[in-house]
């Protein structure tokens, strides 16, 4: 989470809007054969999940897809 954190801050000079929500479904399928992994789920914002409303914000596409990458290049290797 901090790596996450810090790394948005640097990118949009702002804090993260961090939330637990009921979702994420894939997190916990991987948390159960890697327990000890850190992860966390984030994405583009979108309202109407599931509904004929159905929206994505495209301007958080952008930030997402930077964060994204940003985020896979401080991935330590081991």
């Amino acid at each position: 989470m901090a790596l996450v954190r810090e790394t948005y801050q640097r990118l949009f000079n702002s804090t993260p809007n961090i939330q637990v929500i009921h979702a994420g479904l894939e997190c916990g399928l991987f948390k159960k054969p890697y327990p000890n992994m850190d992860m966390v789920s984030i994405g583009p914002t979108i309202t109407g999940p599931h509904s004929p409303d159905e929206q994505v914000h495209i301007e958080s596409v952008g930030h997402y897809w930077t964060l994204l990458t940003e985020l896979l290049k401080a991935i330590p290797a081991k």
